[in-house]
């Protein structure tokens, strides 16, 4: 720790996202939203969960304030739900949903808590899901519309907005495969939407700036990963070695750069623009507009991948090795816990993509917290991970690359989308029957944490 250094005013928070905490799915004049849909829908959620009621921050956030501000955070990342502020995806809004966000927004300003607000943390109006989500070119117009009267509402106060969290796993987990809504299984789908997600957030990002100003800064959410070869135990024959460096470009390019490059290049790695059996529909302006700048990256980041080639069809493809095969400690998830993969993506950017700012949107560890007879979660094991990372981040930043903060997933335990309630992430425990926040020992180390890195400011 005492090596660690950190930028002045480095921005120490935590993030999460509406639907997983929010609750109150049906209050107030909020739309139902295509999570709210998937999650009444029978077999859809682990051990039949649902989001209605979430851990209730729609009633209790001034309690959940008042946890940040005795962390000692000053920065936060939460998203609105859309179909909170605007029910449908378009047209008029809805007034009680705005003066939620715009209370918890003074709340957090007065606290000294910066607000860093993401747009889409996947859940949408079930209104546009019918009407084709993001398979849906017009969605990106709806987006932008949204984009521009947020940033109209709330502006003033927000400076920082994150447009679209992991757009990867939307395009993926919602279209391309069946876990998530609308579940179509439709690989064509999903790259089509995958092309919406990045019009929608260059789109959204014009709209802001253009409603309140070029002070505000926008930026997407990605999640990023080191991709390493698979050795095994003998050394690789010539062949078979050139196939792994091949099969870790295309995991690479597949994973990383098809979001990376059309941001910051302008273009779709044409490797695997080449490989792909489905690609998108993509208008003449595009990419130059996708391409047109941002002004920050989030970058979350849980874990690395370690590939090696497979063929379908006598084609070189890739394939991801598990942490069990790997023999190399793993979360609840079933990722790999590797801290050093912060570094290295961190430092790749740098490298490839000239030195942007990014900030660590995302970075936690999930496990089965087990409350101790003293009735506190002493979860040494989040402090090593989290302590670990946060090292990580410090090389690289003395490394040169542009880190303006780090932001633990995530506050407090939550709903983990299709895996319903049985995921902890959390730095505060909570009891889903009575709602009672317990900070965990983790929420406790933080905050000395911080308060540790002002004091050598």
């Amino acid at each position: 720790m005492e090596r660690m250094k950190f930028p002045e005013n480095f921005r120490w928070g935590t993030a999460t996202s509406a639907f997983q905490i929010e609750g109150a799915w049906n209050e107030d004049g909020k739309g139902e939203s295509n999570w709210d849909r998937w999650c009444h829908t029978p077999g859809k959620i682990k051990e039949g969960g649902a989001g209605d009621a979430a851990v209730d921050h729609y009633h209790r956030w001034r309690e959940d304030v008042d946890l940040m501000k005795t962390m000692g955070l000053n920065a936060y990342r939460f998203s609105i739900a859309w179909s909170r502020v605007q029910p449908s995806g378009r047209g008029d809004l809805n007034p009680k949903g705005v003066e939620f966000y715009g209370r918890l927004i003074d709340a957090l300003c007065e606290a000294g808590i910066e607000p860093y607000v993401t747009l889409c943390h996947y859940d949408i109006p079930q209104a546009l899901e019918e009407r084709g989500g993001w398979i849906n070119r017009n969605i990106a117009d709806r987006f932008a519309d949204y984009a521009r009267l947020m940033a109209r509402g709330f502006g003033d106060r927000v400076t920082h907005w994150m447009t679209i969290n992991e757009p990867i796993c939307i395009a993926e987990g919602h279209y391309a495969n069946t876990g998530e809504p609308p579940g179509l299984g439709d690989p064509q789908a999903g790259i089509q939407a995958a092309h919406h997600l990045l019009l929608a957030h260059a789109r959204a990002m014009q709209a802001i700036k253009a409603e309140a100003g070029y002070r505000q800064k926008v930026g997407i959410v990605v999640n990023l990963y080191p991709i390493q070869p698979f050795a095994g135990k003998a050394p690789l024959d010539p062949k078979v070695a050139q196939d792994t460096a091949a099969a870790v470009r295309l995991a690479d390019g597949y994973l990383n750069r098809w979001w990376l490059d059309p941001i910051y290049l302008g273009t779709y790695p044409q490797d695997v623009w080449a490989h792909r059996d489905y690609l998108p529909e993509v208008d003449e302006a595009d990419m130059d507009l996708i391409g047109g700048g941002q002004d920050f990256l989030g970058v979350n980041y849980y874990h690395r991948l370690v590939v090696r080639p497979a063929y379908v069809k006598g084609r070189l493809t890739f394939e991801v090795v598990s942490p069990q095969e790997l023999g190399t400690p793993s979360t609840q998830m079933g990722w790999e816990i590797y801290p050093e993969g912060l570094r290295e993506i961190l430092s790749r950017l740098a490298a490839d993509y000239s030195s942007p700012e990014i900030y660590v949107s995302e970075n936690g560890l999930s496990w089965d917290d087990k409350l101790a007879a003293d009735g506190m979660i002493h979860d040494d094991y989040r402090i090593d991970f989290l302590r670990r990372h946060i090292e990580m981040v410090s090389r690289a930043i003395a490394g040169g690359v542009n880190v303006q903060g780090y932001f633990v997933w995530t506050l407090m335990d939550n709903f983990e989308w299709e895996l319903g309630w049985t995921q902890h992430f959390g730095l505060v425990h909570v009891d889903i029957q009575t709602m009672k926040r317990t900070v965990k020992d983790s929420g406790r180390w933080y905050q000395d944490f911080i308060a540790a890195q002002r004091g050598r400011q």
